[in-house]
């Protein structure tokens, strides 16, 4: 694995989304840890937040998803006092669909009304006129996604884009018939799921949205809550002198040409580790090794 600078690293090569002039390098940064303990509250560590946001953008990352829930409010507060003014061509992506009640729970907030004051709360905390992407994220099941219509949503955000107020308009937490229903109302120009090598339910519906040309953006790409164990995992990283996590972001690039990453983090030292992770070249057989996680963890259990 190469030692270069942060400056020199690939990042994972380059994605347009569709129809737009919007291009990312394919490894970003998710600002979901920014935020504290349960993505609930200031940071311990504020200038840290700041200095984890300022250091991606300087190494090369101009693809940032947030949301105006984390916090609530407080990690789109963070993006703007640490890059704002934004330098040209960075993207931030931001989701509606949840909303945070002083209890700190999670709970979906689909109305009109809601889609709408999510949309204006955005635009202030981040401090901008328009925003380049927002996903509607369906509550769903607690890390998946739950079948029903999607239209009324999807129809509001339409609106809002056709105001001036949204460019772009992406999916989160989707099945492929919600994705097919929110494409006859409006262009689609990503899906953000939970997907990573333990977890491929979605491997059809990357295939499809890879043939269309829509950006694929896995949530959860290390696991999530439940960090991804396997002693295949921890064997390829240590025959190749990396972290485990590494080889995982790495296996996610090189799965498909659609996928865009986000990991996140609150640590400069960890940012820095998943960029190295884009530098990272697996062979064919190592691909095949890790694929064998996937139809591990899915084999019936007795």
């Amino acid at each position: 694995m190469k030692t270069n600078s942060l400056n020199e690293v690939s990042l994972g090569g380059q994605f347009t989304f569709p129809d737009t002039s919007l291009t990312v390098r394919r490894m970003g940064y998710g600002a979901m840890q920014l935020a504290g303990t349960g993505v609930w509250g200031p940071p311990k560590d504020p200038q840290g937040a700041v200095a984890v946001l300022r250091e991606a953008v300087a190494a090369g990352v101009n693809h940032i998803d947030t949301a105006d829930f984390y916090g609530p409010h407080i990690t789109n507060q963070i993006i703007r006092k640490a890059l704002h003014p934004y330098p040209a061509g960075l993207v931030i992506v931001t989701k509606l669909g949840a909303i945070r009640p002083p209890d700190g729970s999670w709970q979906p907030a689909g109305s009109p009304k809601d889609l709408t004051a999510g949309v204006h709360d955005n635009l202030r905390n981040l401090g901008l006129e328009a925003l380049d992407i927002v996903n509607y994220r369906t509550m769903g099941s607690i890390h998946g996604p739950k079948e029903g219509s999607i239209a009324e949503q999807v129809k509001v955000l339409a609106d809002l884009k056709r105001q001036g107020l949204i460019r772009h308009i992406g999916l989160s937490n989707v099945t492929a018939t919600q994705v097919a229903e929110a494409q006859a109302i409006t262009d689609i120009v990503c899906v953000q799921n939970n997907y990573n090598l333990a977890n491929r339910a979605d491997d059809a519906l990357i295939d499809d949205l890879a043939r269309q040309g829509i950006a694929y953006v896995p949530f959860f790409p290390l696991g999530g809550f439940t960090p991804l164990q396997s002693s295949t995992l921890s064997a390829v990283a240590q025959r190749l002198e990396v972290k485990p996590m590494q080889v995982a972001l790495a296996w996610l690039l090189h799965r498909s040409p659609n996928i865009l990453l986000i990991p996140g983090t609150s640590s400069v030292a960890h940012l820095r580790e998943n960029l190295a992770a884009a530098q990272l070249t697996l062979s064919p057989q190592t691909l095949a090794e890790l694929d064998g996680i996937a139809a591990a963890s899915e084999a019936p259990k007795h």
